[in-house]
């Protein structure tokens, strides 16, 4: 256990060491190929977590995007870090089987620092800044072996399905 889990447990935050895609897929109204986090580990209950998306050559985004160098697009990046932070705080929420669900209501401070390719694994690490009822504002950095290689700050709503 690290010792920001030790920290977290004491508080009485759950910690995990990993949320499987079941469990996520318990959560997120999201199915392939939308899905975009294969599964979270180093979850603190309502303040962090890391997901994880293991690319592939056969993912939908790469064909086209572009013909002879496939990227993932930008927008696929800040997407996979936004159902990061659903899962997150839906699993907080203890919300199951899609009685509520997550709407983004901006995204800001997005920046592109490095290109995606198939077969890199991204590491998408959020943690919550702020929440205010149903509102939560969250940072979220997307890294590729340790590179940042996207971040933004996304605020949302939780809200009845």
């Amino acid at each position: 256990m690290t010792t920001q889990d030790a920290q977290a447990r004491s508080m009485g935050a759950p910690c995990y060491t990993e949320m499987t895609r079941e469990q996520i897929l318990r959560i997120l109204p999201h199915r392939p190929p939308m899905l975009m986090v294969d599964r979270l580990i180093n979850v603190v209950s309502g303040e962090s977590a890391v997901g994880i998306k293991e690319t592939s050559q056969d993912d939908w985004y790469f064909k086209g995007h572009f013909e002879k160098k496939a990227v993932m697009p930008g927008v696929m990046i800040i997407e996979a870090l936004a159902q990061t932070a659903a899962a997150l705080a839906m699993d907080h929420l203890g919300v199951y089987d899609k009685d509520k669900l997550v709407y983004f209501m901006g995204i800001d401070e997005a920046r592109f620092r490095k290109m995606v390719f198939p077969g890199d694994v991204l590491h998408l690490e959020v943690f919550k800044t702020h929440r205010r009822g149903n509102v939560w504002r969250f940072k979220g950095v997307a890294k590729v072996n340790g590179e940042v290689v996207a971040e933004a700050v996304k605020t949302a709503m939780i809200a009845d399905n």
